[in-house]
C-alpha cells in the first residue's frame, strides 16, 4: 500500500495527481464545514436569531460518532500534511528549474494574481488552521458550549476580522485550486474547461462570502 503511494511522490506527475485528489477532498471538507458553520446564523424556525442550538446539536452528532469521529479526523489531519508536503515540494521543485535557462515556462502569459499566491494563501491558511484549532477544536470551553464559545470568539473584533480576512484568502485560493486540481488529474477538455473555471469560481465565492458571513452575523447583528 504505501510502495504505491512512494511512487507516486517520487514523481512529478503522481506528485500533482496526488495534490489534486487532496486538494478535492479538502474542498469537500469546507463544503461540510460550512454547513455546520451557517447553524449558528438566523433561521426562520427561530424567528431570525440564532440561538445556537442547531449548531450545539450539531456537534454533539459529530461526537456521537465516536470513534468514527477519530478516524475522520485523523484522515483529514493526514490530507491537509500531504497537500501541504506536496504544495511545498513542488514550489521548491519548480523555483528549482527556473534556475536553469534551458528551462521554458509553461505557464508563460497565463499567470492569475490567484495561481501566483497560491503559496501564499495555502500558508496563510495553515497559519490560521492552528488558532482555529487553538479556539475551537482544543478548547475544554468549546466543548462544554460550542455555540456559545463561537459566539464569545468572533464577538471579538480581532478574531473577528481575522476569521474575515482568512475567508477571502481561502476564497483566493480555491479560485484557481479547484480548476488546477481538475487539471492535474487530467480532466481537461475544451468542452468541460469552462464549466470547471466557472464552478471553481463559483466556489470561492461561496466560500468567501458564507464564512465571512459569521463574524459580521455575530458583531453587528446578533443581539
Amino acid at each position: 500500500m504505501l510502495r504505491p503511494l512512494g511512487n507516486a511522490l517520487a514523481s512529478s506527475l503522481g506528485k500533482k495527481i496526488i495534490m489534486g485528489a487532496t486538494g478535492l477532498l479538502l474542498v469537500a471538507f469546507l463544503i461540510e464545514h460550512l454547513i455546520g458553520n451557517m447553524k449558528l446564523t438566523p433561521t426562520p424556525a427561530v424567528g431570525g436569531v440564532s440561538d445556537g442550538s442547531d449548531f450545539d446539536a450539531y456537534v454533539d452528532f459529530m461526537n456521537g460518532l465516536g470513534v468514527f469521529k477519530v478516524l475522520g479526523e485523523l484522515g483529514l489531519a493526514a490530507l491537509f500534511v500531504i497537500h501541504v508536503f506536496l504544495a511545498v515540494r513542488i514550489t521548491l521543485e519548480n523555483r528549482e528549474a527556473r534556475k536553469h535557462r534551458y528551462v521554458v515556462r509553461s505557464d508563460n502569459g497565463a499567470k492569475t494574481p490567484a495561481s501566483a499566491s497560491m503559496f501564499i494563501t495555502g500558508a496563510l491558511i495553515l497559519g490560521y488552521l492552528v488558532k482555529h484549532l487553538l479556539d475551537f477544536r482544543f478548547n475544554a470551553a468549546f466543548h462544554e458550549s460550542p455555540a456559545a464559545t463561537v459566539y464569545e470568539t468572533l464577538s471579538v473584533p480581532l478574531n473577528a476580522f481575522i476569521y474575515i480576512a482568512i475567508s477571502l484568502v481561502v476564497g483566493v485560493h480555491v479560485s484557481h485550486g479547484f480548476r488546477s486540481a481538475f487539471q492535474s488529474l487530467g480532466a481537461s477538455h475544451p468542452q468541460w474547461n469552462p464549466v470547471l473555471e466557472l464552478t471553481g469560481k463559483a466556489l470561492a465565492a461561496l466560500f468567501a462570502i458564507a464564512f465571512a458571513w459569521l463574524p459580521i452575523y455575530i458583531l453587528f447583528f446578533k443581539n
